[in-house]
């Protein structure tokens, strides 16, 4: 028997708008290709738009010291898993992970599992396609509780490595889209977003055919591998631009070489990313001078949860805003899913939200296919900015009732402060928050 939970909800607006508290897990919305992500309590997306590079086995902390001042790069990939992964990773640990987060780095999570048996080069295991879905579904398990071991909370992104292949059988390229269509159902049941690296003759050109097909689950992001040198997110040759739109592509611009910053030489692949990433919890300390107290809701009007001593570590997870406390409306979202002011955390704000905070906000694919965005919750605001076509990723911060669409009247606030109907946004309902 299913059973059927609601969102935690109250009373109390942010803004105006009734908070989304992060809660339980629910039944689907959407089937495929729009597949919702079913979030638990404690989890959050973050994303990332910087030069980023990629390399086999994780860098030291002390690497990533020397390049963090002297290079462009600003954010790296991490090999995690998978039983064709090439390289030890004797730095990945979840305190490493937590370091270099700290440190401003943001985290490509990378998964080399199985892949296409028609693929180019010599992988040990491979998937067809009979065994594509088995082979997909093991490895997102697989990889949901290796990212958990190491501290990437629900929310993040988690991207399978598919190599490059042939694509003169018909029979590889259904391989494929079972294997990623598996992969990101099973993620998404986990609580993560599903990404997919590619190669733009293979893999991207074969998903991009299948976008909008209702026999496969659509990834929530692509980072496609093309060695020309140009950094542009848009124009693909095998992907057209309303194809992973809104904050979902990554590409490989450069391929094996060595760089050196900072007198550190690390061999890298370049990336530019502008796409979902890692989400992992920052430690700061309680400043208050009596216990604080955690909430569940960003507001004095939610009941108190826990009570955190003074000088307590906690970990941030997002920041939202709420009712103001002292000098600030920005509350932090623990670890656990409770909330807490800011005024009264070692973060280095009194006042705004903290750079590299991530801010609270889950992601829902746009099941339309073009989604207008509104000034307000209702059709009778202006539009605002180009419509979302089908599969872009609304970054939903909050919800408000507005005027009906389709079976609701939940209209969702995105991170850029536009309203979109949640009729049209895969997550846990149509019909309520």
């Amino acid at each position: 028997m299913v059973k059927r939970h609601r969102l935690l909800r109250g009373l109390t607006t942010i803004g105006g708008a009734l908070a989304i508290l992060f809660g339980g897990f629910v039944v689907p919305a959407a089937a495929e290709p729009d597949t919702p992500v079913v979030y638990p309590s404690g989890s959050s997306g973050t994303r990332a738009s910087r030069l980023a590079f990629d390399t086999c086995t994780a860098p030291s902390l002390s690497a990533l010291a020397a390049w963090k001042g002297t290079s462009p790069y600003k954010a790296v990939n991490i090999y995690f898993g998978g039983n064709n992964r090439g390289c030890a990773q004797p730095n990945l640990t979840k305190a490493w992970v937590s370091k270099a987060t700290r440190a401003g780095w943001r985290l490509l999570p990378t998964y080399v599992g199985y892949q296409p048996s028609c693929m180019y080069g010599s992988k040990p295991h491979h998937f067809t396609a009979s065994n594509a879905t088995a082979r997909g579904t093991s490895d997102a398990k697989d990889a949901a509780s290796r990212a958990k071991a190491l501290g990437l909370r629900p929310g993040s992104a988690l991207y399978a490595d598919v190599e490059h292949y042939r694509r003169t059988s018909s029979s590889c390229r259904t391989a494929v889209r079972r294997y990623v269509s598996a992969w990101t159902k099973t993620l998404h049941a986990k609580g993560y977003l599903a990404g997919v690296y590619v190669h733009q003759n293979s893999g991207l050109r074969d998903l991009s055919d299948s976008y909008n097909w209702s026999s496969y689950a659509r990834p929530d992001a692509v980072w496609m591998a093309r060695w020309d040198g140009s950094k542009a997110l848009t124009g693909w040759p095998t992907a057209p631009n309303s194809h992973w739109a809104v904050w979902q592509r990554a590409k490989q611009y450069r391929g094996d070489h060595d760089e050196t910053w900072g007198g550190v030489t690390i061999n890298i692949d370049s990336d530019k990313v502008r796409a979902p990433v890692a989400t992992v919890s920052r430690t700061y300390t309680v400043t208050s001078p009596v216990g604080l107290h955690a909430r569940s809701g960003p507001s004095t009007s939610y009941p108190v949860r826990r009570t955190h001593e003074p000088g307590k570590a906690i970990a941030v997870l997002c920041q939202a805003k709420g009712q103001k406390i002292g000098t600030t409306k920005v509350w932090n979202r623990l670890g656990g899913g409770l909330w807490v002011s800011d005024y009264y955390v070692s973060t280095p704000s009194r006042t705004g939200f903290t750079s590299g905070i991530p801010r609270c906000h889950y992601s829902g694919q746009v099941t339309a296919s073009s989604l207008n965005a509104r000034t307000g919750p209702g059709t009778s605001y202006a539009k605002k900015g180009s419509p979302l076509p089908r599969g872009a990723l609304a970054t939903v911060e909050c919800q408000k009732t507005g005027s009906k669409v389709g079976t609701t009247r939940v209209w969702n606030r995105l991170r850029d402060g536009r309203w979109v109907s949640d009729y049209y946004v895969a997550n846990r309902s149509n019909t309520t928050w």
